[in-house]
């Protein structure tokens, strides 16, 4: 179960970071490219803020986004800021963020979030940091995937292999990383980590190992998965994010 209010602290930690580092940028570093193809600084640093204000809208019940055309020409619109203005939103939709989650509420309840995905209001902080801490890496500015808590990346791997659990054309896959640990993704007959554990079921299909950053790379379509070992098979292509 989730510890939203820990989530937060988190957030506000990862916001800090962020904003530190981006207060060291210029106007013209904020307009070349980030590591998202098509996308500048600009556009993740405008997504970022949009995305704070569109969490609080989840968490008041309200839809995400007015549309997916209105999101994307409100980071389109945004983008072209300078730095003090992309800093301004940055910190001002953050702060929103956290007065909301800060408000009492039921955390058990059902919130809609893009694309009608529905989660736990208790999970929307978690998925905050993740649009904070990944879009930092993707700024290209110094902040990698071995930056990241070990927490913080236990956690994302573990999301996205239950986001592609049961997945059609997904073969079966156990995620096995350096330490030890293991999660099982992929099609249904993928047995889960406890029964390999215990030995009543052998792992099936392919099995990729490597290290948390660059697991997490792979799952979140960062990093192309060259740095992973891959046992009975080839490391499948994952669905879109």
């Amino acid at each position: 179960m989730s510890d939203h209010v820990r989530d937060l602290v988190s957030v506000r930690e990862a916001t800090d970071r962020l904003l530190a580092a981006v207060a060291t940028l210029d106007n013209a570093a904020v307009s070349e490219p980030s590591r998202l193809p098509g996308w500048s600084r600009g556009h993740v640093l405008a997504h970022l803020s949009r995305n704070a204000d569109a969490l609080v809208n989840v968490l008041a019940g309200l839809p995400m986004y007015a549309s997916a055309e209105a999101r994307d020409a409100d980071i389109v619109r945004d983008a072209p800021r300078e730095l003090r203005d992309q800093v301004a939103d940055l910190r001002a939709s953050a702060e929103r963020f956290q007065r909301k989650g800060a408000e009492e509420a039921d955390w058990a309840r059902t919130v809609e979030l893009r694309n009608g995905v529905k989660d736990a209001a208790g999970n929307v902080p978690f998925r905050r940091w993740i649009e904070v801490d990944l879009h930092h890496v993707d700024l290209g500015i110094g902040y990698e995937l071995e930056d990241l808590s070990a927490e913080f990346t236990q956690r994302e791997i573990n999301f996205l292999a239950r986001r592609f659990r049961d997945h059609p054309g997904l073969p079966p896959v156990l995620i096995k990383q350096d330490d030890g640990r293991m999660v099982s993704t992929g099609a249904v007959q993928s047995p889960t980590v406890e029964e390999i554990e215990d030995g009543a079921v052998p792992p099936l299909g392919i099995v990729v190992r490597g290290r948390q950053a660059d697991l997490l790379g792979w799952l979140s379509g960062r990093r192309d998965g060259s740095a992973l070992t891959v046992d009975r098979g080839t490391l499948p292509s994952l669905p879109p994010l």
